[in-house]
């Protein structure tokens, strides 16, 4: 193939794997995403994602495009989902989506050795890291955050004062 074809085969191919990994993971079930799994459990190494914050990401993060809710029932994560909704926890799982549907597009590269120079594969290779390591990182600080918010608002509401005693007093009665 001439150098133009390629290119033109290349973008075409990446278009179509963004396009389909991205529709897959919003077509697969929500209950997929409402708990880690081996691939978006968190890593001592991310520091409960400060380790992102080295990188600035707080500067670039909102910069990148966001398509969650490019496909017929699909939720943004501009915006947390309103409690009538799961509100943090829907929107940790839809950090999850996110991530599996980047890591899955990036898993793609590889495919491009099957009608590349081993050059160009290996600059495929590349760009399909390049392109979806950004939003997993995104992924994954937003939802740890999101896990630290969740733990305090576990700790709060444990260590909060019951309206009742455990011996039956009501209003103002202190035990």
């Amino acid at each position: 193939m001439s150098p133009a074809v390629l290119v033109v085969v290349d973008a075409v191919a990446w278009a179509a794997f963004h396009s389909a990994t991205g529709y897959a993971v919003h077509r697969a079930p929500a209950r997929w995403f409402d708990h880690d799994t081996s691939l978006t459990r968190p890593r001592r190494w991310e520091r409960d994602g400060r380790v992102y914050e080295r990188f600035g990401i707080r500067r670039w993060k909102d910069r990148l495009p966001e398509a969650g809710d490019l496909f017929r029932g699909g939720v943004s994560k501009r915006r947390i989902p309103a409690a009538a909704d799961g509100g943090l926890a829907r929107f940790a799982a839809e950090t999850r989506r996110a991530e599996w549907g980047h890591v899955t597009c990036a898993a793609c590269a590889p495919l491009f050795a099957l009608w590349n120079p081993p050059w160009i594969a290996v600059v495929m290779i590349g760009y399909g890291v390049a392109v979806n390591a950004p939003f997993v990182a995104v992924q994954r600080y937003n939802r740890l955050r999101i896990s630290r918010a969740l733990a305090r608002r576990s700790r709060r509401s444990a260590t909060a004062p019951s309206s009742r005693s455990s011996r039956g007093t009501t209003g103002n009665n202190i035990p």
